[in-house]
């Protein structure tokens, strides 16, 4: 059985009444890499998990979860 994870990026970066690309430039990655995120083609790194935990203030496990 295939596990997908499931991101909360695009609304904890709408609460905070950010752009993509604003948030592109926080965590040093391109919009098109928060697009492909926040759309869940692209799986980010576990050091660009951790910095959006950080930014967002919220523990990684809330932000990013698996869906089994």
């Amino acid at each position: 059985m295939a596990m997908e994870l499931i991101n909360h990026v695009r609304d904890f970066r709408l609460q905070k009444g950010w752009t993509q690309e604003e948030l592109a430039e926080r965590v040093g990655v391109s919009r098109q890499s928060i697009i492909s995120i926040e759309r869940r083609k692209y799986i980010p790194s576990l050091t660009l998990a951790l910095k959006f935990s950080r930014l967002f203030d919220c523990p990684s496990d809330i932000l990013f979860q698996l869906n089994e």
